[in-house]
C-alpha cells in the first residue's frame, strides 16, 4: 500500500489523465469513424476512395509510429505549440476511427436495402437517409464491437505516456525510477485499468439491454 499512499496525488493525476485522453479520443474516433463510414457507403466515388484510403492507411500503421508523426512532425508543420495531451488524443482518436468506421459500416450493411430505397422514394437525400433511417437501425448491431474497440483504445492510451502525456504508465515509470517494487506498481495500474474498462463494458451492456428486441 505504501507505493500508493505515499504517491496518491501522482497516481490520481495519472488516472485522471488516462480517463481524459480516453474520453477525448473516444469522441474524436466516434465523430470521424461515423463520418468515414458514411463516405465508404456514399454514392460519390471520390468519397468512397477517400474513406477506403483512410481506413487502409490508419489500420495498417503502427500506433507508436502514428504517435511519433503526430508528436514531432505535426507541430513543426501545422500547429506549433500544441500540447502533448491534444496531440496524443488526435493520434489515438484518428487511429481508432478506422476501426469505428469498419464497425459502423458493417452495421450499415445489416440494414435491409429496401429501407434506403423507400427513403429515396420519399425524396430523402443520401445524408438524410443515412442519418434518420439507416444509422438508427444499425446502432443495435454496432454496439457489441464498439465496446471492444473502446476498451482497446483505453489500453492503447498507455503509449501516450512515452510522449509526455500524464497517464497511468507515466506514474508507473516514476515509481520504478524511485526504486519501488515493480509488482505492487503494476498491480495498482492494472486495477485502475480494470475500473475504466469495466465501466466502459457496463455502459455498453446497459445500452445493449435498452436497445434489444423483445422476444
Amino acid at each position: 500500500m505504501n507505493v500508493l499512499l505515499d504517491h496518491f496525488s501522482e497516481f490520481r493525476d495519472g488516472f485522471i489523465g488516462t480517463v481524459s485522453i480516453t474520453a477525448v479520443s473516444t469522441a474524436i474516433a466516434l465523430v470521424l469513424g461515423i463520418a468515414i463510414a458514411g463516405f465508404r457507403v456514399s454514392p460519390v466515388p471520390p468519397l468512397r476512395w477517400f474513406g477506403t484510403a483512410w481506413v487502409t492507411l490508419l489500420r495498417n500503421t503502427p500506433l507508436t509510429l502514428l504517435f511519433l508523426v503526430t508528436t514531432f512532425v505535426v507541430p513543426e508543420i501545422l500547429f506549433p505549440g500544441m500540447s502533448a495531451f491534444v496531440l496524443g488524443s488526435i493520434a489515438l482518436g484518428f487511429y481508432t476511427s478506422s476501426f469505428v468506421c469498419e464497425a459502423v459500416r458493417s452495421g450499415i450493411n445489416t440494414v435491409p436495402l429496401g429501407q434506403a430505397e423507400a427513403a429515396r422514394s420519399l425524396g430523402m437525400t443520401f445524408s438524410q437517409t443515412l442519418r434518420l433511417i439507416v444509422l438508427p437501425q444499425a446502432t443495435r448491431t454496432v454496439l457489441p464491437p464498439m465496446s471492444s474497440i473502446f476498451i482497446a483504445l483505453t489500453k492503447n492510451s498507455a503509449i501516450a505516456g512515452a510522449f509526455s502525456v500524464t497517464e497511468l504508465f507515466g506514474w508507473q515509470k516514476l515509481m520504478s525510477e524511485d526504486g519501488y517494487d515493480i509488482i505492487p506498481i503494476f498491480l495498482w495500474v492494472s486495477l485502475a485499468y480494470l475500473v475504466i474498462t469495466f465501466t466502459i463494458s457496463g455502459v455498453f451492456r446497459i445500452l445493449e439491454r435498452r436497445m434489444e428486441v423483445a422476444r
